[in-house]
């Protein structure tokens, strides 16, 4: 994020705020995860790959007997995925979506005909607990969720994450409606906040600075 707390510009593009070192980083943290989750407005707005990108990372995971690259996890209450999607299809990953009701039928029977394993919860909005617990049962032990802003509100409210890694750059976007680390539903007091424990500073030459820290106080 940048020093205002800004994971993209109002423009919404998926603007570059990672330096090559911090690529570097979230590209290790992919290759040692089982799994990597991002929610529907980034599925649907950037399509992202979500793949190691270093073919040593992806030959380690190999040697471990692991696919090369993690397996994809889209949180979506519609999930209108283009069939060609990047997200469908780069890099050879098993891709597991759940979505809800909303999604048409057509579209359901099109994901799948496309490889992905759909799961369909009923209600407005996908059933993260729900969506958890169907990973544990598919083996992955480590997740890793990139965004964007309401997921990452949502798991944390609801006492789904452990860690939170954030990379600040030096840099300021503005915008009152650039999204932001975590934004979703808020909270109404200080007193209802979601502690964390820092774990970690690291001071960058690149004038980033990473800071990990992990959920003090587990809600739900």
């Amino acid at each position: 994020m940048t020093l205002d707390g800004k994971i993209d510009t109002f423009a919404r593009k998926g603007s570059a705020i990672s330096s090559p070192r911090d690529k570097a980083r979230v590209n290790q943290l992919r290759a040692e995860a089982d799994a990597v989750m991002v929610g529907g407005r980034t599925l649907l707005d950037e399509d992202p790959k979500l793949t190691v990108k270093s073919e040593a990372l992806r030959a380690e995971r190999i040697a471990r007997g692991l696919p090369a690259n993690p397996l994809k996890v889209g949180v979506v209450s519609e999930a209108n995925v283009e069939s060609h999607a990047e997200f469908l299809h780069a890099g050879g990953s098993r891709v597991v979506l759940f979505t809800t009701s909303r999604t048409a039928k057509d579209q359901l029977d099109l994901l799948r005909s496309q490889g992905a394993d759909v799961f369909v919860h009923a209600g407005e909005r996908v059933d993260l607990p729900q969506a958890m617990n169907t990973l544990a049962e598919l083996g992955v032990k480590r997740l890793m969720v990139e965004g964007g802003a309401i997921i990452n509100f949502e798991l944390l409210r609801l006492g789904l994450v452990d860690e939170v890694h954030a990379f600040v750059a030096p840099m300021i976007f503005g915008g009152q409606s650039a999204p932001t680390l975590a934004s979703g539903a808020g909270l109404e007091r200080s007193a209802d906040a979601i502690s964390l424990n820092l774990l970690n500073t690291e001071t960058w030459e690149d004038g980033g600075v990473l800071l990990t820290y992990s959920v003090k106080q587990q809600r739900g």
